[in-house]
């Protein structure tokens, strides 16, 4: 077995997060992030793209808080399978 297959499977046995946990890790990041995690809770899977084009937000400021809710791990990534060129974000809890 190799170390990728585990740490795959790791992955997918994450545990979801309670509503105040989740709120609680939402709660100390920019308006830009909490804007992103709303159309994420809509609409989801999205990509950088259509969260930018979703939120009216710029292509910069998405990316920035796409990379603050993966850093409190509130945000998981993915290639799409339409395209595999592209990752598409979904949230976590």
């Amino acid at each position: 077995m190799s170390m990728g297959t585990a740490e795959d499977r790791g992955a997918a046995v994450e545990e979801t997060l309670s509503e105040d946990e989740y709120r609680d890790r939402l709660r100390d990041l920019p308006p830009s992030a909490k804007l992103v995690a709303k159309v994420l809770e809509t609409d989801s899977p999205l990509s950088q793209g259509q969260l930018a084009e979703e939120s009216l937000l710029p292509d910069r400021t998405v990316r920035y808080a796409l990379n603050r809710l993966e850093d409190v791990g509130l945000v998981g990534s993915r290639y799409s399978f339409r395209d595999a060129r592209k990752q598409v974000y979904y949230l976590k809890h």
